[in-house]
């Protein structure tokens, strides 16, 4: 057993205060830093609670503009009746996350500041052309996610919010890990005024991406039979006990046309 120093952050400010103690690490629903600090992968000297800062919680609807709190859960996210009417896909992928009590305890930010390539968040935000709210600037979801468990964030750097314009057409569709219900592969597309839009989760090797092949083919026409001959190439999707890389790069294919046809129907 090794010691730990347990800090509730009152407010964003007081977080960015403690966080400089030792080797700090900022706790948020906690989903992969405890199970990592059980198995002794992570070893924070102090830990910065963030899930007491009111600041930080909650969702916002103005018109088509939607606001999300870092600290908001999975299970709020899923269940609120804004969110729903204006963004469905993403209130439908966030009741996709985990299990029950994963949703209870999962929190956006902390899973976009994780950025575990087979998250399904992700996806959202880079389709969605969403931004990431820190306590010390905006960052376009394109550029804040860097690679496998890397984004952009400084040390000391705390994700609030994030923010997007809600599309008139989106759906999330993806192909779970049927453990852990990660994404073995998840593809979100949205079609707006800007054109159309497709992350992939799940699959790469590098981390969520986007499918230039795909938003081609839909750029045409968005209807999943537009998808019929395209090809999503393997070099560069994950190989793994679950799914070799050509079997992704078919399951991408297969989430986006299923993700279109059901980004269609709500329309």
């Amino acid at each position: 057993m090794y010691s730990v120093n347990y800090h509730r952050a009152s407010s964003v400010a007081d977080a960015a205060k403690l966080i400089k103690k030792g080797d700090a690490k900022f706790l948020s629903g906690g989903m992969t830093l405890i199970p990592a600090m059980k198995t002794r992968l992570a070893a924070p000297s102090d830990l910065v609670d963030l899930n007491h800062i009111a600041e930080l919680k909650g969702i916002k609807v103005s018109g088509k503009t939607v606001t999300i709190g870092a600290a908001t859960t999975h299970y709020e996210v899923a269940t609120d009746e804004k969110l729903k009417k204006v963004c469905p896909a993403i209130a439908e992928l966030a009741g996709l996350i985990g299990d029950v009590a994963v949703r209870y305890r999962g929190t956006i930010g902390g899973s976009i500041a994780n950025n575990d390539p087979a998250a399904d968040y992700p996806a959202a935000l880079m389709a969605l052309d969403a931004t990431v709210v820190t306590n010390k600037r905006q960052i376009p979801a394109e550029k804040f996610f860097k690679g496998l468990f890397e984004t952009a964030l400084k040390d000391d750097e705390i994700v609030t919010a994030v923010t997007f314009t809600a599309p008139p057409k989106a759906a999330y569709q993806k192909f779970p890990n049927p453990a852990s219900r990660y994404a073995i592969t998840g593809v979100f597309v949205t079609k707006g005024k800007d054109g159309v839009r497709v992350a992939v989760t799940g699959a790469g090797d590098n981390g969520v991406f986007r499918s230039k092949e795909i938003e081609a083919a839909l750029a045409k026409k968005f209807d999943a039979a537009a998808l019929d001959g395209v090809k999503v190439p393997s070099a560069n999707m994950m190989t793994d006990m679950h799914a070799s890389a050509d079997y992704r790069a078919n399951l991408v294919l297969v989430m986006a046309k299923r993700a279109v046809t059901a980004a269609n129907a709500g329309a």
